[in-house]
């Protein structure tokens, strides 16, 4: 597992767990030079940033987090996908946005990538 440190100054309860965002890279270049431009985006961006996911690590998670949970259950540290607009932002002690929400908003954790042996 590869702990995370909670420096916020935030202890979620009861449900409710901790992320911090990772932060957006825009990798599209031509859509980067339409915002730039200041053009409006059309519906199926519109539609597909709806539907959006980000990715953060678990930092702090409430005494019963996961407690309901079957199969494999986020540690802190954890790299997990989450719905953009899940829970709220919460500005830390450390000066960093995250993200508190309810333990069922995580879709998924990322599991680590293993390197090929020879």
């Amino acid at each position: 597992m590869n702990a995370a440190v909670n420096q916020s100054g935030i202890q979620p309860v009861e449900y409710k767990i901790l992320i911090l965002p990772e932060q957006a890279e825009e990798t599209d270049e031509t859509l980067k030079r339409a915002k730039a431009a200041g053009l409006v985006l059309v519906d199926k961006t519109t539609e597909r940033e709806k539907m959006a996911q980000v990715k953060g690590r678990l930092v702090a998670a409430g005494g019963n987090a996961f407690e309901d949970w079957s199969g494999q259950v986020p540690q802190l540290g954890d790299v997990v996908w989450f719905a953009k607009y899940a829970g709220y932002v919460v500005k830390g002690d450390d000066g960093q946005e995250y993200r508190l929400a309810n333990d069922k908003d995580i879709s998924a954790v990322l599991l680590p990538r293993s390197t090929p042996t020879e």
